[in-house]
């Protein structure tokens, strides 16, 4: 159990490593690299524009690799969205400025986030899965936080590199080459990350489906007929647990260094800290939604979000580095913690196992959309309609962390059926 946890935790923190460079680099660098502009929040709106894009792709990959992950197993679906992530994130080093290929720089930028987006919609479901379908009935909240430990992790690592590197170069040589460098590693990761992952089996729980020849023949199909309420709720669900997460940890940065005019490193030291925070948090949320319940650790941790959305920016405008870092800290550690910590073991309890890995990829990979994929984006606009004020953004928060809450209040989970 600790090796399959272990697995999905490293290839979870792998994939979003390459998906969260994207997001950090789009804040800092591709709005000046690939979107030149003599407006900087028109250049910020075409980087999120693209940063969306990857958020529309993950269904695909989700529809995809479930499909493979019910029909033919868990592992070698996991192993393939490794591969595709990596591939994409390593070429996205690769590609030449605007100034050098021109139209194509954008083009190109576009066609390797719809990879990263396809890669990371198939894999987390199947390490979800993984963990789940291996872990003891009274402790899946335990466990499937440590997977979600790689959100944070996979925040942390990426951040902490284009720190140093921007702090350490001169503003010319990091803009020119030295935020490609995270980009080039991600290759090292993967080869990490397929070593680790030959090494698990295959979940019971699939072999059992297998042996008894029960394995759906189109799992999304079935998922869709037999369980859409529980597809619908857990989208509406998911949308605020990923909207939320990158206004803390995605738009903050933009907003404190382009609006407050704050020093980068004073943001982006924050977000580290949260995060770091934040990976202490996940399991003992996991263990609470073990003992009081998953939906009951959900819903909370939305309503503190809700209430938290009207001081989070007020925090921020403080511009005093202690409340900014408390302010990303309470967000991260504390607001999206305790939703994503339950929220493994509360999403997978939605499904049987013989379809689990396509109907939780649709949920996690399609609330995204509306949620993690639009946030930072609708957020942008709303601060350029409504200059100097951010009591909008604020109210889109709420009204997001409220919705949620509803449709998690009126999700029903089908029990223990691993």
């Amino acid at each position: 159990m600790r090796k399959v946890a272990l697995a999905s935790a490293v290839g979870n923190t792998i994939e979003y490593y390459d998906f969260t460079l994207y997001a950090t680099a789009t804040a800092l660098v591709f709005n000046k690299i690939f979107f030149p502009s003599d407006n900087d929040l028109v250049g910020t709106l075409a980087a999120f524009a693209t940063f969306f894009v990857g958020y529309c792709a993950r269904p695909i990959g989700g529809i995809l690799f479930g499909h493979f992950g019910d029909r033919i197993g868990r592992k070698t679906a996991l192993l393939l969205t490794m591969i595709i992530m990596g591939a994409g994130t390593f070429l996205i080093g690769l590609v030449p400025s605007y100034e050098t290929i021109g139209i194509w720089a954008p083009i190109s930028l576009l066609v390797l986030r719809l990879a990263q987006g396809i890669g990371i919609g198939g894999e987390y479901g199947g390490g979800m899965v993984m963990t789940v379908e291996h872990a003891p009935p009274e402790r899946r909240g335990f466990y499937s936080s440590l997977v979600h430990i790689g959100v944070p992790a996979g925040f942390l690592i990426p951040i902490a590199l284009l720190g140093v590197l921007s702090t350490q170069m001169s503003e010319e040589s990091f803009l020119s080459w030295g935020w490609r460098l995270p980009f080039l590693f991600s290759i090292v990761l993967v080869g990490l990350g397929l070593f680790i992952r030959f090494q698990i089996s295959e979940t019971p729980a699939f072999k059992r489906i297998q042996e008894q020849g029960e394995t759906a023949a189109l799992p999304v199909v079935e998922a869709v007929r037999d369980h859409r309420f529980n597809v619908i709720l857990g989208i509406g669900a998911k949308i605020a647990e990923s909207g939320l997460f990158n206004i803390y940890a995605v738009f903050a940065i933009t907003y404190c260094v382009n609006t407050l005019g704050l020093p980068r490193q004073t943001i982006l030291n924050g977000v580290l800290v949260g995060c770091a925070l934040e990976c202490l948090t996940l399991p003992l949320f996991g263990v609470l939604s073990d003992r009081i319940g998953r939906r009951t650790v959900y819903i909370a941790g939305l309503l503190f979000q809700a209430a938290l959305a009207f001081v989070f920016f007020a925090m921020l405008n403080n511009a005093s580095t202690t409340m900014i870092w408390l302010a990303i800290a309470l967000g991260l550690a504390i607001g999206h913690g305790s939703v994503f910590g339950a929220q493994g073991a509360f999403f997978s309890e939605l499904f049987p196992a013989r379809i689990r890995y396509s109907g939780l990829s649709l949920v996690q990979q399609i609330g995204p959309i509306l949620g993690g994929g639009l946030s930072p984006l609708l957020a942008t606009l709303l601060l350029a309609e409504y200059a100097g004020t951010t009591v909008p953004i604020a109210a889109y928060m709420a009204f997001m962390a409220v919705f949620s809450a509803i449709c998690a209040l009126a999700l029903r989970p089908i029990g223990d059926t691993a």
